[in-house]
């Protein structure tokens, strides 16, 4: 049974999942790629994952024929029938590993990176995730929402077929805490929220701008932590994925898609990080002071990290990155100038 605790030392949570010990290790799917391994996120082979969740289909639901499909992680991380409860050994604490961790299958495609797929599906991707964030809501328990992917074993990647990953908490992250706590401060002295003005910057500079798709914008952070690392954000406050338009989804679609093959064309089939930056699910006593300002000084965007190098001990040690390329000339190459 997974648990939530707490580092006194760091003030940081972390989470002990005995069960993530039996993932399957992704040099397996590598050395047996040709072979007759069966994917169990390839379409026809659904009996192979527990019962979905969710899907994008027009038939019955565990067959085939679907679009995206959502089902319970088999090595989660946190469960959802775990009772919310603490319990303390002298000086420690933890709570049970309440939660929700959740595989969305990207596409029946077992080859199909984002790179490789119509606007229209990285759409049905996007609005799989906005159906799902919705109905986690519903359980008030969890608070904090991580969506991710992880391509390639640079990467942590442990499964071949493209697929992202749902996680949901009862627990804010200390980061996410403290950039809520940042970000308010920065907004009661502006009047802006901290993205808002960061966007303009690059706007006005254009030098690290990879693409506009309307309302959304792809760039190169300033600080970029990784070679060809892209941020993309909306123009206008949007606090969380569920709450775009329709329209705002088809835009980040197209944008998402515009990304993802610029990328490619430059690095080929390359590892990568890619996270949701999204306000919090629900309210409770550690973020409550932050809700009635979202809507006003609050915008989600996605992080995508090409894992091109491996850490070293002085980013390990320090927390600190070691770029070897200028973000501005990254963005270039990836308009095409």
């Amino acid at each position: 049974m997974s648990e939530i605790r707490l580092d006194r030392i760091s003030n940081q949570y972390v989470l002990i999942a005995p069960e993530r010990l039996h993932r399957p290790n992704i040099n397996q799917f590598h050395k047996t790629k040709s072979s007759s391994l069966t994917c169990p996120f390839c379409e026809g082979n659904e009996d192979l994952t527990p019962p979905e969740v969710f899907a994008l289909r027009d038939n019955e639901a565990n067959f085939g024929m679907w679009k995206t499909r959502v089902v319970p992680n088999l090595y989660k991380a946190v469960q959802i029938e775990l009772e919310d409860k603490s319990k303390r050994d002298g000086m420690f604490e933890s709570i049970a590993g309440v939660g929700a961790h959740e595989i969305l299958i990207d596409s029946p495609c077992h080859d199909c990176g984002l790179a490789d797929l119509k606007v229209e599906e990285v759409e049905n991707w996007l609005r799989t995730m906005i159906i799902r964030i919705e109905d986690l809501q519903q359980d008030k328990r969890l608070i904090h929402l991580n969506i991710f992917k992880n391509h390639g074993s640079n990467a942590g990647a442990t499964q071949e077929h493209p697929h992202t990953q749902i996680l949901a908490l009862p627990i804010m992250p200390k980061n996410d805490l403290d950039f809520l706590e940042r970000n308010l401060e920065y907004y009661r002295r502006h009047g802006r929220s901290k993205l808002e003005d960061v966007l303009q910057n690059e706007l006005k500079a254009k030098k690290r701008i990879v693409d506009r798709v309307r309302d959304f914008v792809a760039f190169c952070p300033y600080a970029s932590a990784f070679p060809f690392e892209v941020m993309i954000a909306p123009t206008k406050n949007i606090a969380s994925l569920n709450m775009c338009s329709r329209k705002d989804v088809t835009d980040l679609s197209t944008i998402v898609s515009k990304v993802f093959k610029a990328l490619k064309r430059e690095l080929g089939d390359f590892d990568y990080n890619l996270y949701f930056h999204l306000a919090p699910l629900n309210p409770n006593f550690e973020n409550e002071k932050y809700i009635p300002y979202l809507s006003k000084n609050y915008r989600f965007y996605i992080r995508i990290t090409p894992r091109i190098y491996r850490l070293g001990g002085f980013e390990i040690s320090t927390g600190m990155a070691i770029n070897s390329i200028l973000p501005q000339e990254c963005a270039r190459l990836l308009r095409g100038d």
